[in-house]
């Protein structure tokens, strides 16, 4: 999703005509074409992250209201286990790794 972002310098170079290409590319057009994409990108990544926050605390606050009612429920407890290991993995599995035994 940030593919446009990453390379607004190489869409740059490859839209924007040299000295002698001006009068074969209307660059105003162009420019304004390339703008709107970066716009529409910046719309739409941040309304799928919005969804997803939404979505990940709408679960969140289902196990946390679970968690309060069953305080000893094991399967419970072993769902909460399962969701927050997930989570940790998702987020730190390239920099650290936990060992097997835990």
């Amino acid at each position: 999703m940030r593919t446009i972002d990453d390379r607004i310098v190489h869409e740059l170079n490859t839209t924007i005509p040299t000295a002698s290409f001006v009068g074969k590319i209307d660059a105003s057009q162009t420019c304004k074409e390339l703008y709107q994409s970066l716009m529409d990108a910046h719309t739409s990544r941040e309304r799928i992250i919005k969804s997803c926050i939404a979505q990940t605390s709408s679960v969140v606050k289902t196990l946390r209201e679970e968690r309060e009612k069953a305080q000893e429920d094991v399967a419970l407890l072993k769902q909460l286990r399962k969701e927050q290991t997930k989570v940790f993995n998702e987020r730190c599995r390239i920099h650290y790794k936990p060992p097997k035994s835990q």
